[in-house]
């Protein structure tokens, strides 16, 4: 039988259909703005095709951590609102008020900066205050908030468009840290509300306060993990219509029957115990399937497991559940094959981790073929 034809070895499937509705819940839900976070490429997802679903489901606004994916969506055609949540160094001013970003600040030195480069390209630079009500990164602390907001307004180069802060444990059962955070923002809000623009933006609610506390929605909402129909944590499940918009999948290369007794892969951690079907798939660290034991995915709708080390571009699977499989089979490492499916959340289970970093973790040579464009 000959082999489907496929154009890649390894690939992504990103359904944007999905996207639009997962963004689309949530416009509907909180009537409030929604910012679409498309920060590491869309969470492995790809940025510029995620901006544009979300935007077509009702998004915004769109938030970046760094300059570069910020100019990837500039370059890309896009004009909406876009906040740079990160680090922002001197050198890089001039190009975030030249591109209309907005701004990330939290202490006196970046507004005096900003206020430098602005007044020498004669156009005013878009901030956002930063209050760290209790995450412990980027932030001015509440009761120095007042000071910030001051030197703002004035500062005769700037627009001071919103304020905010994140919650560092919103999708855990116990609200009382979340409590606390809110408490502190809205100390910070009331320090500072003498000074506030007519249009300032109030936003701290990220995925999880979006579906959890009605409380923390202020004027917007940053929805990131829930965007990509992904779980903020195992305490913290999504609705049931949200879908996740990821599938990762691959081919059997390679099947070959190994007599008992042979090693597979590198260091033989792995012997065969009988004659085993063994399927290669081309796959690997390299492409963000990590080196862990335990990883499964699914052939012909059963789970089989990986056997021996993955290695960087390739990986071996046991065949016993599925004697039928061929070279060219479609394998599923992240997604659904018939009655089956394998979510980024169990692969982080195995894997040690959050799916978050599963998905981010993909790599850049594995296409992304997106459905429902």
């Amino acid at each position: 039988m000959a082999e489907p034809v496929r154009p890649y070895a390894t690939w992504v499937e990103v359904d944007l259909q999905a996207i639009r509705d997962n963004v689309r819940w949530v416009v509907e839900q909180s009537s409030v703005a929604v910012m679409a976070i498309v920060k590491a490429d869309g969470y492995g997802h790809g940025s510029v095709a995620v901006a544009r679903a979300a935007l077509q489901g009702g998004a915004t606004w769109l938030g970046v951590a760094r300059l570069e994916e910020a100019l990837e969506l500039r370059q890309a055609g896009f004009q909406t609102p876009i906040l740079l949540l990160g680090y922002l160094s001197k050198a890089q001013m001039e190009y975030a008020i030249q591109s209309d970003l907005a701004i990330t600040v939290w202490t006196a030195e970046q507004i005096e900066a900003l206020e430098h480069h602005s007044s020498r390209l004669g156009r005013k630079a878009q901030v956002h205050l930063k209050i760290d009500s209790g995450m412990g990164r980027i932030g001015v602390l509440p009761q120095d908030a007042q000071i910030l907001a001051r030197q703002l307004v004035h500062s005769k180069h700037l627009l001071w468009e919103g304020v905010f802060t994140h919650f560092a444990r919103a999708d855990e059962n116990d609200p009382t840290p979340t409590n606390q955070q809110l408490e502190r923002f809205r100390f910070a809000l009331e320090q500072m509300r003498a000074y506030f623009p007519p249009t300032l933006r109030i936003h701290a609610a990220n995925s999880a306060a979006t579906l959890t506390r009605q409380d923390a929605l202020f004027d917007m909402v940053r929805l990131g993990i829930a965007m990509y129909g992904l779980h903020p944590s195992p305490t913290c499940p999504l609705p049931p219509s949200f879908k996740p918009a990821l599938s990762w999948k691959t081919v059997l290369s390679h099947v070959k029957s190994v007599p008992p007794g042979e090693g597979i892969s590198y260091g033989h951690i792995y012997t065969t115990r009988t004659t085993e079907r063994i399927g290669t798939l081309p796959v690997g660290y390299a492409d963000g399937f990590r080196r862990w034991q335990g990883n499964r995915v699914l052939i012909r709708g059963k789970k089989v497991p990986v056997i021996g080390r993955v290695c960087m571009d390739q990986s071996m699977v046991l065949l016993e559940e599925v004697p039928e499989a061929q070279a060219g089979d479609e394998v599923v490492i992240i997604g659904k094959q018939g009655e089956q499916q394998i979510t980024a959340e169990e692969v982080a289970s195995i894997w040690g981790t959050i799916n978050y970093e599963v998905v981010c973790g993909i790599g850049k040579r594995v296409p992304r073929v997106y459905l429902n464009a």
